[in-house]
């Protein structure tokens, strides 16, 4: 649940400063409502435990919590995973989520989970190959018989006329390259690309295309 901005003629701020500074700008950033391709793919799963990369303020990880989902969620911002801990708690699921701050490029929550769902894991700072990096690991947590569901930008919404260059979105052909899946040990479920209604800041009528990979661990990895 990441947004990616471009900051021209600065320095390339950490990822820390980078999610701080954009957290910090509005008392509230995100709609509070979770990812419309997260309820789609997860709505009919049984609850298990759940591992939420990038929750942002909360909201994917409050709606798993409210279905009986056991949620670890993860952020690099203090500053979002205070609001999410506060919107949580009005909602009496403190005990239901656990709220880590983590660097994923640097320190990853221990343990296997029934899913592992990466919704929009963009990060201007990083680089393709980072947020690869920290996709190969989120597949190491799936359990056996786990789902990894990871959800991305495919391209600029359509009213953004001169994208920045620099900015890659991976397909999904490139993330499972990536990945490398064993086929012995994984399923992949979905493999699409989604068009949805995207308004601009102006709203201005568009659209927006989204990459959805969900991925089945069938069973335990080779040793």
């Amino acid at each position: 649940m990441s947004a990616i901005h471009h900051h021209a003629d600065r320095t390339t701020p950490t990822t820390v400063e980078y999610w701080e500074t954009f957290y910090g700008e509005r008392e509230r950033v995100w709609s509070g409502q979770p990812n419309f391709l997260l309820v789609r793919e997860i709505e009919g799963v049984t609850p298990g435990t759940a591992l939420d990369l990038g929750c942002a303020e909360g909201a994917d990880a409050i709606w798993l919590a409210e279905r009986g989902w056991r949620v670890t969620a993860v952020d690099v911002s203090e500053t979002a995973l205070g609001r999410a801990r506060a919107q949580a708690a009005r909602q009496g699921l403190t005990s239901e989520i656990d709220w880590q701050r983590h660097d994923l490029a640097h320190t990853f929550p221990p343990g296997r989970f029934d899913l592992v769902t990466a919704q929009y894991l963009h990060s201007p700072p990083a680089e393709d190959g980072e947020r690869m990096r920290i996709l190969r690991r989120a597949a190491e947590a799936v359990a056996p018989g786990g789902l990894l569901l990871i959800v991305g930008h495919a391209e600029w919404p359509s009213w953004v006329t001169e994208p920045p260059a620099h900015v890659h979105f991976p397909t999904t052909a490139e993330v499972l390259a990536g990945l490398a899946p064993d086929p012995a040990e994984w399923q992949v479920e979905v493999d699409e690309l989604a068009e949805r209604e995207h308004a601009g800041p102006e709203g201005q009528p568009g659209t927006r295309k989204d990459n959805i990979l969900r991925i089945r661990r069938t069973r335990s990895p080779r040793k």
